[in-house]
């Protein structure tokens, strides 16, 4: 069994070690899955932020160090609230705010889908590199296919078994993105 502590989880999220990860769900997702679904969130929603969650916490460590003063559990915990809350926050703003976003220079507007295109470009391109497997699968989890179905397609053992295959395969994708030379340049 994995020890828990915070050197142990932040060097097993670094390097994707899949048994700290799995102890990572076990601990932590509940409490997330309770506060996601309190607050006008479905289970696919809980999956997203957990997944985000550790998925920049991954890309953090590979970045520089995480100085974390307290739990893990309670840093971690605190990343996802923050996710959802950011998710909860931008719907809000979309749906009262349409004069807003009219307001936008076409110029502005021409610009941000140049980089956006660009951004989409790199993706798909980095995406294309991957094993069939970690494609199809990214691929059902970006349309929102539930992790039931997907379970069932990739004919894994398990939810928690989906959510690290698509973990991992998350990390690859962004590990290949962060090496290209036009990320830098595209991240702002």
């Amino acid at each position: 069994m994995v020890k828990n502590n915070k050197v142990n989880f932040l060097e097993g999220l670094r390097t994707g070690d899949e048994d700290i990860i799995k102890a990572i769900y076990i601990a932590m997702f509940p409490k997330v899955r309770h506060f996601v679904l309190k607050n006008e969130g479905t289970q696919q929603d809980t999956d997203e932020v957990f997944q985000n969650a550790l998925y920049q916490l991954s890309v953090r460590l590979k970045v520089s160090e995480i100085e974390i003063k307290s739990s893990f559990e309670a840093y971690l915990f605190t990343v996802c609230k923050n996710l959802w809350r950011k998710e909860l926050n931008s719907k809000k703003r979309w749906v009262r705010n349409e004069e807003v976003i009219a307001l936008k220079s076409e110029e502005s507007n021409h610009s941000e889908a140049i980089i956006a295109q660009e951004r989409w470009d790199l993706f798909e391109e980095k995406l294309e590199l991957l094993s069939p497997n970690c494609k199809d699968l990214l691929k059902d989890y970006f349309k929102k296919v539930s992790y039931d179905r997907i379970v069932k397609k990739f004919k894994y053992a398990s939810e928690n078994v989906a959510f690290q295959r698509i973990f991992k395969c998350k990390k690859r994708l962004g590990d290949l993105i962060m090496k290209d030379s036009n990320y830098a340049k595209l991240k702002s």
